[in-house]
């Protein structure tokens, strides 16, 4: 147990997490799931993550880091690049060996489950924060920042007993505070600079209408979609007329396999009511232009009559030229 900070700490070193009010992702963090299923079966995965986005993985099979983006290694040298791949191979190793041999000690019974998120966000004004936190079973266990560690009241006499023993280690937790303060907010500045041709750019929302699932007799489930929008932030808004619909029910925003969001928001109204309703969606590729669909409006049924017919009206004419082409060829011969 004596190395599990140090080994810690590997956790950290491409570092962080979020925060508003810059354009694209303002934080990097690094996620640790390690399950124990008993004294001889054990499993890491890692992952890293610029907000919501993935931009690294970890085959545990090999021990090697998967970089998802050509701009993933930021502006790390490749020599950096390995140096942390291979001690975050070493950490991984260690930190399952260090954890099986303190299992009596910690009062902890197989299966179990440790989770770590360490990493680094970048605030309005260029000012960065940095953090550790770490659960045990899905609940908070401890947390360092600003070199200290804290116990959190879910971990119990666990967590006070975990951060007794990293304090005594003053180098540890120095080492620490330098890859939480340091080397992590120059990685986040690094890959936010690398990647933001991509990061920064605008994509705008495709939507629709459609009804859900009947809720009862005389009601009508209606449906906003709202796809392909990127960045993350978006207003979707059941309205009549400039009002909101105090009804409206917001899905979790989603990601499409094109780092790209969906959304999917709802509206239950009596079946009498539907007419005059609205879905507004705003989005900052859109220029303050918002997209505004009717329900049951005619131009929408008969733009998607024309997007059906239109091309079959097309193959069509084509087919009959072809064959028309081609019975006035054989008629001369």
């Amino acid at each position: 147990m004596l190395r599990l900070p140090l080994l810690l700490l590997a956790v950290m070193i491409p570092g962080g997490d979020n925060e508003d009010g810059i354009q694209g992702p303002t934080s990097y963090h690094v996620i640790q799931i390690s399950t124990f299923a008993n004294s001889t079966w054990a499993q890491n995965q890692g992952s890293g993550w610029l907000d919501d986005l993935q931009i690294h993985g970890w085959d545990s099979d090999s021990g090697t880091a998967i970089f998802l983006k050509p701009w993933s290694k930021g502006n790390f040298s490749d020599e950096e690049v390995t140096e942390i791949v291979d001690l975050f191979r070493v950490y991984l190793t260690g930190f399952i060996h260090e954890v099986q041999d303190q299992v009596g000690k910690f009062q902890l019974e197989y299966p179990f489950v440790i989770q770590g998120r360490a990493g680094c966000e970048l605030h309005p004004g260029k000012a960065i924060s940095s953090t550790l936190r770490g659960a045990l079973g899905g609940l908070d266990f401890v947390s360092i920042r600003n070199n200290s560690c804290v116990p959190a009241p879910e971990g119990g006499s666990k967590a006070q007993q975990f951060c007794a023993l990293i304090t005594q280690y003053k180098g540890i937790c120095d080492i620490i505070e330098t890859l939480l303060s340091k080397t992590c907010p120059r990685y986040l500045l690094g890959v936010l600079d690398a990647g933001k041709a991509e990061l920064q750019r605008q994509v705008k929302p495709e939507a629709w209408l459609s009804s859900g699932p009947t809720p009862g007799p005389g009601r009508l489930l209606l449906v906003c979609h709202v796809s392909g929008f990127y960045p993350k932030p978006v207003w979707v808004m059941w309205m009549r007329g400039e009002r909101e619909q105090p009804g409206t029910r917001r899905g979790d925003i989603l990601p499409n396999a094109d780092w790209t969001w969906y959304l999917r928001v709802t509206l239950e109204v009596a079946a009498g009511e539907a007419s005059g309703l609205s879905c507004r969606v705003k989005h900052s590729s859109l220029g303050g232009r918002d997209i505004i669909l009717y329900w049951g409006h005619p131009t929408s049924i008969i733009l998607i009559a024309l997007a059906i017919i239109v091309p079959s009206l097309i193959l069509l004419i084509c087919l009959a030229l072809w064959y028309w082409r081609r019975w006035s060829y054989q008629s001369i011969l």
